[in-house]
């Protein structure tokens, strides 16, 4: 489950007719359309639709495995926030393209709806279907390079936010075939361009599971992380997998396989292909079902056809067992929902012309799909359970223990219809403080934690439009307990009858009493652990309304700055940086030892260059790059940076282009020395495992990515005044007093001595911070009524995060780890991403 999608307040402005003519018809050419509406192409420009960029590449490796020509695929986060995607598959072609008259490859990275999954002679089965992909993702990238290894040469092609730099171009020989991309989202598209380690490793996981054979790689230079996903059995050890923090009724997985050939109408031509599924499951003690389902090693997040056909056998068949063996009580017939309690299942199809829901594909609708994997889970099931009768009767028994449940359930509910007025209706919970409007679609709720906080946010909202839910303590944790169990709870029964929408299978969204359930609570540990437990029980009992997008986080500031006994209020640690900087920036000048001014009226833009610019050179520092040595390198023609450090038997050496790289390559490296054993260091160009080398002959190639960035701004800093040099200490013989560089005064009697540029940044932030009192908070109670209102309850001005599920298998699995029984995954949760905390709130 993700938190995101900011909600900012927006003024309304309607264009008159008259505004409205021929002139208002724009043509979008090439990529334009992407760049201009993203979110039509990879779902948003959150964090979900950034990775997408990266599913959207490995997508395409993974055709190529699918297609039998693949067997390698890395992805690597460089230090400089870009990303690497490679495979050894056979190479996008780069021969010319009848048609457009340039190469293939160009055709395929910059042309919408371009590509060989077309061509069913390329690939029978893929999961690219629309040839925008790999185009959205270079639209909406900074810069792209493409690396191509075909037919024994090597080809380059690069461009920025989609635009071609150069015609693709041969850069030397290369042995063996595959497809290397290179990318940096742009930052003018993405609010956030910092790729999470955490987020890709269950897609790539998932990826290694579902093509059993093909090894894929993981790693990133920040954290050092350097993962491998392999896997002989697929799904068997795919359902283990998501069943390792559960106890199973059944040790052995159940796994289903088959194809079927069926006649598809595609447009106005029919088109036979060949259906395949695969199904493994397996049941554990829980009381929540997991099914995931994949089409073409898509994740369809909604599920759809597959999804359908799996689940309608599922009951027909352990019904039908169990009435054939006389296993059911005469007024106990388990249904279908019942037979999903504790089950985890993994669905797999490959289809030739699939149906999705959208580019972002979450939903499959082919229709002779269903049918398939009915017919293959029933036949197949059947005999299963004939030939396991002791697992036969464990699924059943599970069945009927949930039926057994569903009807405490239901008597549940009548009683507290009975005791504190329908779940369903119009009567709401005592401690409710509602809203006027009655228009639901123009009303919210906020769950807040703590009678005093509820207090302060009912003095401080709008009663027209907002009604308080005051919430005492920790609510139960649905996923330890049973529904019945879940409606006995005073605080759960509140939470329903106030949203209205019932709970379970009595869900119905109209009926809702407010268009957003916001969840508000305090910034400490307590506060996070209430907000994960309202989010488990709405994920787990009400999830209709969490996909929906009906469900919010509220986000009170992080900071109060109190300046000359007025306060004002910060919502984010980057906002207060800014802040910070441009009270230091105040009267702030920038002076030689001689006196001459530097950065005059662009003392702002020069900090702001020197953040980014500082940020690439500590890339470098990371790198072990000695920054003297480096600067020294700078080309004196093109006032360009080298962006190739080649380290081979104890010497370095540095090249400026791949060219260059190429050819120095190609005419050192021996005859017997395969490209694929190169070992490259800070880069997943080569997934292949390095074998055994000289010393004195190995290749270790380290590409610079964040050279881009320092190239980009160079020119910029020398045109407002700052030289190479400044960048360090000035040279002291023995028993001299350190030089300053610079004098930075900001009004005050003495200007303070810079040694280097790079201490402008800290120094002027430092400033910013004088004669002002910087308070972090953690709670709500720290505010009042109108602060309150001011700061997180009125829509003009607060921000809203909106809560998606953008990959319900890791959401599930998150909760299960954070919110199970089993304490050991938990422990091992912790210890792994302790190092990332931040602002660790500690109550001894």
């Amino acid at each position: 489950m993700s938190e995101n999608e900011s909600e900012q307040p927006t003024g309304d402005e309607t264009p008159s007719p008259a505004d409205y003519g021929g002139e208002s018809i724009r043509v979008l050419e090439g990529v334009d359309g992407i760049r201009k509406r993203p979110a039509m192409y990879i779902g948003s420009t959150s964090s979900a639709g950034l990775h997408h960029l990266i599913y959207e590449v490995v997508d395409n490796s993974i055709d190529e495995a699918m297609a039998g020509h693949c067997t390698t695929i890395g992805v690597h986060l460089n230090l400089d926030g870009s990303v690497t995607i490679s495979d050894d598959g056979r190479g996008i072609p780069v021969d010319m393209h009848a048609d457009k008259q340039v190469s293939a490859l160009q055709v395929v990275l910059t042309e919408i709806h371009a590509g060989g999954k077309f061509d069913k002679k390329s690939y029978k089965v893929s999961g690219g279907l629309h040839g925008v992909g790999i185009t959205a993702v270079n639209a909406l990238s900074e810069w792209l390079r493409a690396e191509v290894r075909r037919g024994g040469k090597k080809y380059v092609f690069e461009c920025a936010r989609g635009v071609p730099v150069a015609p693709v171009r041969e850069v030397g020989e290369a042995k063996g075939s595959g497809t290397k991309i290179t990318f940096q989202p742009d930052g003018d598209v993405f609010p956030d361009t910092k790729f999470r380690i955490a987020t890709l490793e269950a897609r790539l996981r998932d990826l290694g599971f579902l093509n059993p054979g093909v090894r894929i790689t993981l790693g990133d230079d920040e954290s050092g992380t350097n993962e491998v996903y392999y896997s002989e059995n697929g799904l068997l050890e795919f359902v283990q997998h998501l069943n390792r923090n559960e106890t199973v009724i059944h040790e052995d997985v159940i796994a289903l396989s088959g194809s079927r050939e069926v006649q598809a109408v595609e447009g106005d031509e029919e088109a036979t292909g060949v259906i395949e599924a695969d199904i493994a499951f397996q049941y554990n003690t829980s009381y929540n079902e997991n099914v995931l389902s994949y089409c073409n090693n898509i994740n369809t997040i909604d599920g759809g056809a597959h999804l359908s056909g799996f689940r309608n056998a599922l009951t027909r068949t352990l019904n039908t067992y169990g009435k054939q063996n006389n296993l059911f009580k005469a007024d106990k017939t388990p249904s279908g929902e019942d037979f999903r309690e504790g089950l985890t299942a993994v669905i797999s199809v490959r289809v030739p012309n699939p149906q999705f829901g959208g580019q972002t594909k979450t939903r499959l609708g082919n229709p002779e799909v269903e049918s398939v994997v009915q017919a293959i889970c029933n036949e197949q099931l059947s005999t299963y359970l004939e030939e396991n009768p002791k697992i036969a009767k464990k699924v059943i028994e599970k069945g009927i223990l949930a039926a057994e449940a569903r009807e405490a359930s239901r008597k549940a509910r009548e009683m507290a219809r009975q005791r504190k007025g329908a779940l369903l209706g119009s009567d709401l919970p005592g401690k409710l403080f509602d809203c006027i409007e009655k228009d639901a679609t123009k009303c919210e709720v906020f769950l807040v934690e703590g009678d005093s906080a509820g207090g302060t946010a009912v003095s401080g909202r709008d009663r027209n439009f907002q009604a308080i839910l005051p919430l005492k303590g920790k609510i139960l944790n649905v996923e330890k307990a049973r529904i019945d169990r879940v409606l006995g709870n005073e605080e759960v029964l509140n939470i329903i009858k106030a949203i209205g929408v019932g709970v379970g299978l009595d869900v119905d969204l109209e009926k809702r009493n407010y268009e957003k359930v916001v969840i508000m609570t305090d910034a400490d540990v307590d506060g996070s652990h209430i907000r994960t437990l309202l989010l488990t029980f709405l994920y787990r009992q009400i999830p209709e309304l969490v996909k929906a997008g009906h469900v919010y986080i509220a986000q009170p500031p992080l900071y109060k700055v109190t300046y000359k006994k007025k306060s004002r209020f910060v919502q984010t640690e980057e906002e207060m940086r800014r802040e910070l900087i441009d009270n230091g920036l105040v009267g702030a000048g920038l002076e030689r030892p001689d006196g001459s001014a530097v950065g005059e009226g662009s003392m702002k833009e020069l900090v702001e260059v020197l953040s980014e610019f500082e940020a690439a050179l500590q890339t470098l520092e990371r790198r072990d790059i000695d920054l003297t040595e480096f600067f020294e390198r700078r080309d004196s023609t093109k006032g360009e940076f080298p962006m190739f450090e080649v380290r081979r038997g104890g010497e370095e050496h540095w090249f400026y282009t791949t060219e260059e790289l190429e050819s120095f390559i190609n005419e050192h490296r021996p005859p017997e020395v395969e490209e694929s054993e190169e070992a490259v260091e800070g880069d997943a160009s080569q997934p292949a495992e390095p074998e055994e080398e000289d010393e004195g002959t190995a290749f270790q190639i380290l590409e610079l990515h964040e050279v881009r960035t320092i190239n980009r701004h160079i020119r910029r800093i020398e045109e407002l005044g700052i030289t190479t040099e400044d960048f360090f200490p000035v040279q002291l013989r023995p028993g001299e007093e350190p030089q300053p560089r610079y004098f930075l005064s900001n009004g005050g009697d003495q200007p303070e001595p810079l040694e280097t540029i790079r201490e402008l940044v800290v120094v002027i932030t430092e400033h910013g911070r004088k004669g002002r009192e910087i308070h972090r908070f953690k709670g709500l109670g720290e505010m009042n009524d109108e602060e309150l209102w001011n700061t997180t309850m009125d829509p003009s001005q607060r921000r809203l995060i909106r809560v998606r599920v953008e990959d319900a298998a890791t959401a599930d699995e998150m909760f299960r780890v954070l919110m199970g029984d089993q304490v050991e995954p938990r422990r091992e949760f912790i210890e792994r991403h302790a190092l990332e905390v931040r602002n660790l709130d500690y109550h001894a």
